[in-house]
């Protein structure tokens, strides 16, 4: 009897780690790397909001001194339009962020992370290609 006792327990043991993680712990992971992604470009916000101003002010800079290279003033104006539209992007985001998952199914919430870590990729893509711009166009 002992015999017996020790190797149901020692299946069950081996069936609670068989069965993998449960739907709740592989949302958490896929939360945590939707935070991930997000985490990658947020301390990048305030190099944004300088790299605009200095556009803007580079592009009120040439119009000021009577410049004609109307397309590097151009090229100021959306450089300075698409950090700032980059910058905006991340509290577009994080705004509408839901940190709980309320009464929804792990189904639900799967289907709502896989839809936030699309979102978040394409805000932290928007800031890489912003920062990538500003770092060629001002290096001047």
């Amino acid at each position: 009897m002992k015999n017996l006792t020790h190797s149901i327990f020692i299946f069950l043991f081996a069936l609670s780690f068989s069965c993998g993680p449960s739907p709740s712990e592989k949302n958490q992971q896929l939360r945590d790397e939707v935070i991930a992604v997000h985490d990658e470009v947020m301390p990048l916000m305030g190099k944004l909001k300088s790299l605009e101003k200095e556009a803007a002010t580079a592009a009120e800079e040439l119009e000021a001194s009577g410049s004609e290279d109307t397309t590097r003033i151009e090229e100021l104006k959306a450089l300075a339009f698409d950090l700032n539209q980059a910058y905006e992007g991340m509290f577009v985001w994080m705004r509408q962020y839901e940190t709980e998952d309320g009464e929804l199914t792990p189904e639900e919430v799967k289907a709502y992370l896989d839809d936030q870590m699309s979102k978040v990729s394409v805000v932290n893509e928007d800031i890489k290609a912003a920062l990538e711009k500003a770092e060629e166009l001002l290096k001047d």
